[in-house]
């Protein structure tokens, strides 16, 4: 069986339930299993095989989905391009992962035919108004013919998602996820959202990123649920579907939660509907925690990366207020560890120290693809080192501490930024923080904070270091801070360290304390 299974069982049960709401059109189950038929069959014919790929680039749209189960009725790769990405670095990732076929929106055409000459034997698709050497979609479809038959080769194993990672500390990766991971990481949304055929789902996170795609959107395809799918996010489009369409549930990172509350229709806004909204992938800090909370919404936090399809953690929504910040327990179906320091694979850390934390599970990613010494160095023993450092409490709970990476390391102490950006994130003049080191002659690294502040807000480096004055060791304190006026971030908010620590090094922005 393959996942395209899914939405074929859901149209025998609920033919015209809505599967899909987007701007314009409703797609009912019975509609989206045609579609995927027609257009699996119409790939096959051109020349799309088992292990085969298919790359797509735009914005979030049903043929996005659509494009990502017809990969898995013939065993193909699906790959979703970032499209933040420039020219050159779509270039590179065509070239890592070459694709038998390209579909592409409109406004990313011209920046993929500079480079055609390069995509040699690859069909290129235009979602509409193509220029010389490429097809529209429709005649993309028109290509199939009557329904397939099953390929024996494909089964849960069969490798379906390439997911490149966000490159924040290095060249990207694609990971690689199997039906499988993607059927598993489903198992364990629909047990910590109690996903139900009821829940109407609002999507407005890029589905070039697993976030997007697999933490709710997929999960509710396989339960039956309608997803209210959005291009991108607009913060007036969000409000309006939440009211409007009555959502159960979405998931939303931090910087959209920022957004959210600045706008005056956060204090108006009926959000009675909401179950929960489930946040992730950078560090929540507790006043956005608390403002959700004051609304009588759970904020629930899951805990994962592409590697994991992403749920390996989380904390469920009866959980939310007692636990506030903490990656929570192990998924339904996976495992989590925190490795001892030099423990590898074997030595687990005590309660309270920090380590590695290590993830395994039917839902973690097969391999990094065209890159055996990076899944090597990955995955061993079974288990996935994450490069995340962490710890578990006294009670079982798991903490983030930081990326193993950006551990700071000065005058022998070791010092996690995610300490210091949780306390800095508390203060209502600073709209965003990042703490990286700086090389020091004498202390080996030296603490740099860089802060965005609000509009208005009177902050000064000394203000900022009365923040954390206190409240954490001196060592601690930054020895710099640099203000600027926004921070690099990836699609999904998550600040692109090494940007910032290549920014610090260039200047000094303060005389050192």
């Amino acid at each position: 069986m393959d996942l395209s299974e899914w939405i074929v069982r859901r149209a025998g049960l609920a033919p015209d339930k809505t599967a899909i709401r987007f701007p314009g059109r409703d797609i009912t189950y019975a509609t989206f299993a045609a579609d995927i038929e027609r257009l699996a069959s119409a790939l096959a014919a051109s020349g799309v095989t088992h292990g085969d790929c298919v790359a797509f680039l735009g914005y979030n749209r049903p043929e996005t989905l659509a494009t990502l189960f017809a990969c898995a009725r013939l065993g193909a790769l699906f790959m979703p391009l970032n499209w933040r990405l420039a020219g050159p670095e779509h270039q590179q990732l065509l070239a890592d992962c070459p694709p038998k076929v390209l579909i592409v929106e409109p406004r990313f055409v011209a920046q993929i035919d500079a480079f055609r000459g390069a995509l040699d034997g690859v069909t290129l698709v235009a979602l509409d108004s193509p220029p010389p050497g490429w097809i529209d979609w429709d005649a993309l479809v028109a290509r199939g013919g009557g329904p397939l038959s099953r390929d024996p080769r494909v089964g849960p194993d069969t490798p379906l998602l390439v997911c490149y990672t966000s490159g924040t500390t290095g060249k990207p990766k694609g990971a690689m996820l199997t039906q499988d991971a993607l059927a598993w990481n489903a198992a364990n949304s629909v047990d910590l959202h109690a996903l139900s055929a009821d829940d109407r789902i609002l999507t407005t996170l890029p589905l070039f990123h697993v976030g997007g795609l697999n933490n709710q959107t997929t999960p509710a395809l396989y339960t039956g649920g309608t997803v209210v799918l959005h291009p991108k996010f607009d913060v007036e489009a969000t409000f309006d579907a939440i009211e409007r369409e009555r959502i159960t549930l979405t998931v939303l990172v931090p910087a959209q939660i920022e957004m959210l509350m600045a706008h005056p229709r956060w204090a108006t806004t009926d959000l009675a509907s909401l179950r929960m909204i489930t946040t992730g992938s950078t560090i929540v800090p507790q006043r956005l925690i608390r403002a959700i909370h004051e609304r009588d919404i759970p904020l629930v936090q899951i805990y994962g990366s592409t590697e994991t399809g992403p749920i390996a953690a989380y904390v469920k929504a009866a959980d939310a207020r007692t636990h506030a910040g903490s990656a929570g327990h192990a998924a339904r179906h996976c495992s989590v560890r925190v490795a001892a320091e030099g423990g590898g694979s074997s030595g687990d850390a005590k309660p309270g120290v920090s380590g590695e934390i290590l993830v395994r599970g039917p839902n973690v990613m097969c391999g990094y693809w065209n890159n055996a010494d990076a899944t090597a160095a990955a995955l061993q023993d079974g288990w996935f080192h994450t490069g995340d450092m962490g710890h578990f409490d006294a009670d079982g709970w798991l903490w983030v501490d930081g990326r193993k990476k950006e551990m700071i390391i000065s005058g022998g102490e070791n010092i996690y930024p995610a300490e210091i950006e949780n306390l800095l994130a508390e203060s209502p003049d600073i709209a965003e923080v990042a703490v990286v080191g700086r090389p020091d002659e004498r202390w080996g690294e030296c603490v740099v904070a860089v802060i965005v502040t609000h509009e208005g807000a009177t902050l000064d480096a000394d203000g900022v270091l009365r923040l954390l004055e206190g409240r954490i060791a001196r060592y601690k304190l930054p020895k710099e801070v640099v203000f600027v006026d926004e921070l690099p971030r990836t699609a999904l908010g998550k600040v692109r360290k090494d940007d910032v620590r290549r920014l610090v090094a260039r200047k000094t922005f303060m005389e050192p304390i």
